[in-house]
């Protein structure tokens, strides 16, 4: 039965037992219903509190325990439904709040491949990528998906596969090679063997690495529980002297009922769910409590680098043009004119720099598109040949680290263009800001080459760095943090990222452009194309906590006032009860502070 139902069962057998008492003057009847209810949901949350013990952890459970068997065993029945409907309201206050977090990802972008185009004799069969059949050979479009691992058979396209390896620059897929479910075809239709079942295939190996990853969860004590000792004890206490002065055993009732930890369960849940609605209005949505409290504790964190340190699409890094031909700014031109009706993955950036440095686009002409290896075209009376080195005509000027296109103009070859994966421009003083919010270590974690991780890593400000990393190398890294360096949390958006996500003690997923993967793997998803938030999520965290932690001390301390004032027997049972309704008034308004921005 979920929380909401227990609390929904035990309002409506405290309303019938109200009638019960006061509309046919039944107390025996009222008394047996809560008896029953009462008794019914101890059962269960002492079994839950026996397995929660057994994993070496501990909670508030037991106090509430004691009380509600308290208050039943010296008739005291009011009191143990009041206490029945503090415990199930507080649980179904942090259930609500994962629904909601929940609801706010159905608008995330889904990469995962759903369909395959099934060459058949009779012609092109869409199946589901379950039913594709070993060996069948499949068709992939322009800018589409590709759904099962395979070996090409036919065409020459470049290949995204920045989500899977952590790669930005593009890849050449021609006859013979490799492709990855998961990654993204570019500018050219491919045909494939399949060489993979789905279940086998790349993506879905991914998949259960995050479902392994899930079911290692890290150690951890909530804010509650960890105040829920020393004030169970303190309780324990204050109570047994009373009984053991007075001998009188409802005077242990009476100080367990005002000792009844509401602060613990109510003040704490309603401060993280009022930390989130903050958190969702600053484009963060935080599925549970949990992730709020080890946020606000995180001492290291690790980013992936494409498409999170970096904006993760490549743009013009330098123009190389040799002397005695052109400028800069006139083989930029005449490139990006020639290449402003392609549909290479490159052709954009190069229109994009052009446009930023203002300089209009020509006319272009006899316009002939070469899949694999470049374009040529007719722009301002010059024949334009641009490609790889091979095509233009310069073999010798290969460049190992970077992507690059080259230029010839009316056959001679006259210069090269760059790309680099840039920077977020946000992202050093992202990292400043972690800084200075008590962030000690800083690392990026990578599939990227080393020589270009470095060059990332400097501009942002992250000094510790490892490249061409595998998804269960990240993992590896992660698992080998020191307790004294946790939590941890991770940063991603690709596939490759979901296994280090869902490993990290606190995962964070760029949900604007990034994986369904990586944001069902995360604790917390970033809804805007932005990489500042994660110092936001963090500064929340820490006032969320700040907050709790106040409205929790706030309730407890009244509380333990007013067990030393029930321990002399002045206050009966159902006023206890009474007085504890003002104590979680106090305690609810307090904590819902946490949900205000700070100026």
């Amino acid at each position: 039965m979920t929380n909401f139902k227990k609390l929904l069962l035990v309002l409506i057998v405290g309303a019938v037992a109200l009638l019960a008492e006061f509309g046919f003057h039944q107390p025996q009847l009222a008394f047996w219903l809560i008896v029953i209810i009462g008794g019914w949901m101890t059962i269960s949350m002492f079994i839950g509190m026996v397995k929660t013990l057994a994993s070496g952890k501990y909670g508030v459970d037991i106090l509430a325990i004691t009380a509600i068997v308290a208050t039943l065993a010296v008739g005291d029945y009011w009191s143990s439904l009041v206490v029945l409907i503090m415990l199930t309201g507080g649980d179904s206050l942090e259930d609500y709040a994962s629904r909601q977090a929940s609801r706010e990802l159905t608008a995330l972008l889904d990469n995962s491949p759903q369909i395959a185009h099934v060459i058949k004799d009779t012609g092109i069969v869409d199946l589901p990528v379950d039913e594709v059949p070993m060996d069948a050979i499949v068709l992939v479009k322009p800018g589409e998906v590709i759904p099962v691992d395979g070996r090409v058979t036919e065409g020459s396209s470049f290949v995204d596969e920045a989500s899977l390896t952590g790669e930005s620059k593009p890849v050449d897929k021609v006859v013979g090679d490799e492709v990855m479910s998961g990654s993204l075809n570019g500018d050219a239709p491919l045909r494939f063997k399949v060489t993979k079942k789905a279940a086998d295939s790349q993506y879905q190996t991914l998949v259960k690495l995050v479902k392994e990853s899930q079911n290692k969860p890290a150690h951890f004590v909530r804010l509650a529980d960890r105040y829920a000792v020393p004030f169970t004890v303190i309780a324990y206490l204050i109570g047994g002297i009373a009984w053991f002065i007075s001998k009188d055993p409802v005077r242990f009732a009476q100080v367990l009922v005002v000792a009844s930890p509401c602060p613990l369960i109510l003040a704490a849940p309603i401060a993280l769910i009022a930390g989130m609605s903050r958190s969702s209005r600053n484009g963060i949505v935080v599925k549970n409590g949990t992730a709020i409290e080890k946020m606000a504790r995180t001492q290291t964190i690790t980013f992936d680098k494409t498409g999170t340190i970096t904006a993760g699409s490549l743009s013009v890094a330098k123009i190389t043009v040799a002397a005695g031909t052109h400028t800069e700014a006139e083989l930029l031109q005449l490139v990006a004119s020639a290449e402003q009706e392609s549909t290479h993955i490159l052709a954009r950036s190069l229109v994009q720099e052009a446009k930023k440095r203002q300089l209009p686009l020509l006319a272009v002409e006899e316009l002939e598109e070469r899949t694999g290896q470049g374009i040529q075209a007719t722009v301002a009376g010059h024949q334009l040949t641009i490609g790889k080195a091979d095509f233009v005509g310069c073999p010798k000027c290969h460049q190992k680290d970077q992507t690059a296109v080259y230029v010839a103009v009316d056959q001679k070859p006259v210069g090269h263009i760059t790309f680099d994966d840039i920077l977020r421009p946000e992202a050093a003083a992202t990292m400043e800001a972690l800084r200075k919010a008590g962030v000690r270590h800083l690392k990026m974690l990578t599939g990227d080459h080393q020589t270009i991780a470095n060059h990332i890593a400097q501009e942002a400000g992250i000094t510790e760095v490892y490249a061409d990393c595998l998804p269960a190398d990240k993992i590896k890294v992660i698992q080998n943090i020191p307790e004294a360096d946790r939590p941890v949390m991770m940063v991603g958006d690709g596939v490759n990222d979901a296994p280090a996500l869902a490993i990290a003690d606190v995962g964070i997923a760029m949900g604007a452009h990034g994986s369904t993967a990586a944001s069902e793997s995360a604790d917390a998803v970033i809804l805007k194309d932005d990489l500042s938030p994660v110092a936001q999520a963090v500064t929340i965290a820490q006032d969320t906590m700040k907050i709790a932690r106040q409205s929790v001390l706030i309730g407890l301390f009244i509380c333990v006032g007013l067990m030393l004032v029930a321990a002399t027997g002045i206050i009966p049972t159902l006023i206890g009860a009474a007085l504890q309704e003002i104590v979680d008034t106090i305690s609810i308004l307090s904590a819902l502070r946490a949900k205000n921005d700070r100026n």
